[in-house]
C-alpha cells in the first residue's frame, strides 16, 4: 500500500527530541528518512539512558524508528561533500545545529538551496535564529523555566515541569505542521522554502487560553495545582480511597454530576448555577462535593458519573493508560521487530493510505555502506 510521504526524501541532521520526532513522523508517513549522526557515539539520546533495551536506550527508540543511520564526520572533506550531496538529493532539510555551524560546512539553507531549489528546509532552535536568541542554548527543562510553563503548573508554592520533555514534542508538531505545509505549496510552486521553529514560540502558542488571558488582563496566571482558572470543578476530588478527576465543561454537566451525587438542590444553589458562579466560589463548591464523595470509592463514582455522562476518571498510570486504550480497541502499541519492545502506534489515522510500516530503530551506522554506495551513484549521474 502506498504511504503518503512514498518517494519524500528526508535528510535529518537533528538529534536529541524535537527534530528525530518530527522525522520519525516523517518516516511513519512512507517518507525515506536518514539519520545522519557523527562518528562519536551518534545521536546524544543512545547514550541517554536507564533504561536500555537490547540494542541501545530506550529514549532513542522513542524518537527515531523507520530511519536509515549514516555516519558523517563533518570535520573530513569526503564526508561533507557526501552530506552537501546528501541534502542536494533531498526533498527535506531537518537540523537543529546551532545557527552558523552547518553554513560552514556549506550546509546552511543557502548554500543547499542554490542547488537544490526544491529543497523543503526546516530549522529547530531553542529561541530563534536570529539576535541575542541565536547564541541562547535551548533545552526544554530551561523553555519549561522561562516560557512559563512552569509558572502555571504544580502548586501554589512550588513551580513545576511537566512529566515529560513537552516542549520538545510540541515543537516537533509545529515542525512536522510546517515541513509538510511546505510539501504542499511546493506541488503548486515547484519550489521549496525554508521552514523555520523555535521552542518557546511553539511552548507560547500552546499556551492558549493561559497566553489570551495574560494578553486580555495584563495579569500574568498563577498556579492553581490541578484546577482549571476559568472551569469548576475541572480538578481532582478526593473520594473515599483517593482521588479523582471530574471534568464538568457544562452546566449540564454539572447538574447531572448533582444527580449522581444524590443532592439536586446542589444545582439551584446561587453560588454553583452557572459555570462562572462556580469558580468565584471555587473553595465552597470542593468542600460540598467532597463532603458527598469521600462516602464512596473512587470506582464507584467514576462507573456512575460516567454512565450518567459526566467526565470523571481515577488518576491512572502510564500502565493503566495503555490498558485503558487497548480496552477501548485504539491498539496503543505496535513491534518494531528485532526482538526491542513494543512501541507506541502512530496517533494518526488514515483511511486511505494508513501507516503501516513500523521498523526498529537504526543501529549507530546501519545503512552507512548503502547510503554512501548511493550518493555516490547519485554523484556519478
Amino acid at each position: 500500500m502506498t504511504l503518503p510521504l512514498d518517494g519524500i526524501v528526508v535528510a535529518d541532521f537533528s538529534r536529541v527530541l524535537a527534530g528525530p520526532l518530527a522525522t520519525s513522523t516523517l518516516a511513519d508517513l512512507g517518507a525515506r528518512v536518514i539519520k545522519v549522526e557523527r562518528p562519536e557515539g551518534g545521536d546524544d539520546t543512545r547514550a541517554w539512558g536507564p533504561p536500555w533495551t537490547t540494542d541501545g536506550a530506550a529514549y532513542f527508540h522513542s524518537a527515531n524508528r523507520n530511519k536509515q543511520s549514516i555516519v558523517l564526520d563533518l570535520r573530513d572533506e569526503d564526508d561533507r561533500r557526501l552530506a552537501r550531496r546528501l541534502a542536494e538529493r533531498a526533498d527535506v532539510v531537518v537540523e537543529n545545529f546551532r545557527t552558523g555551524v552547518l553554513d560552514k560546512h556549506g550546509l546552511g539553507y543557502e548554500d543547499v538551496r542554490a542547488a537544490n531549489p526544491r529543497v523543503v528546509y526546516c530549522s529547530i532552535t531553542g529561541f530563534g535564529g536570529t539576535g541575542r536568541g541565536a547564541d541562547m542554548p535551548g533545552y526544554d527543562f530551561l523553555v519549561q523555566a522561562v516560557g512559563g510553563l512552569m509558572s502555571i503548573t504544580g502548586d501554589a508554592d512550588a513551580p513545576m515541569k511537566a512529566g515529560v520533555a513537552v516542549v520538545d514534542v510540541l515543537t516537533s508538531k509545529d515542525a512536522t505542521t510546517g515541513i509538510l505545509a511546505a510539501l504542499l505549496a511546493r506541488a503548486t510552486t515547484g519550489t521549496g522554502q525554508r521552514v523555520e521553529v523555535n521552542l518557546l514560540s511553539s511552548l507560547l502558542g500552546a499556551l492558549v487560553n493561559q497566553a489570551s488571558s495574560y494578553l486580555a488582563t495584563g495579569r500574568a496566571p498563577g498556579r492553581l495545582g490541578n484546577a482549571h482558572p476559568s472551569i469548576a470543578p475541572y480538578e481532582l476530588l478526593t473520594c473515599a480511597d483517593g482521588q479523582m478527576a471530574i471534568a464538568c465543561g457544562t452546566d449540564g454537566q454539572f447538574r447531572k454530576l448533582a444527580a449522581v451525587l444524590e443532592d439536586p438542590s446542589l444545582a439551584d444553589d446561587p453560588r454553583f448555577t452557572t459555570n462562572a458562579s462556580r469558580v468565584t466560589n471555587r473553595a465552597a463548591l470542593v468542600l460540598h462535593l467532597e463532603r458527598r464523595l469521600i462516602t464512596r470509592p473512587v470506582a464507584h463514582w467514576v462507573e456512575r458519573l460516567t454512565d450518567a455522562g459526566v467526565p470523571a476518571g481515577k488518576v491512572g498510570t502510564i500502565a493503566d493508560a495503555f490498558a485503558l486504550a487497548a480496552e477501548l480497541g485504539l491498539h496503543p502499541t505496535v513491534d518494531v521487530g528485532d526482538g526491542l519492545p513494543a512501541q507506541v502506534r502512530n496517533p494518526i489515522s488514515l483511511s486511505e493510505t494508513p501507516v503501516t510500516q513500523y521498523g526498529a530503530p537504526p543501529r549507530l551506522g546501519q545503512h552507512s555502506d548503502e547510503i554512501r554506495r548511493w550518493l555516490h551513484e547519485e554523484e556519478r549521474r
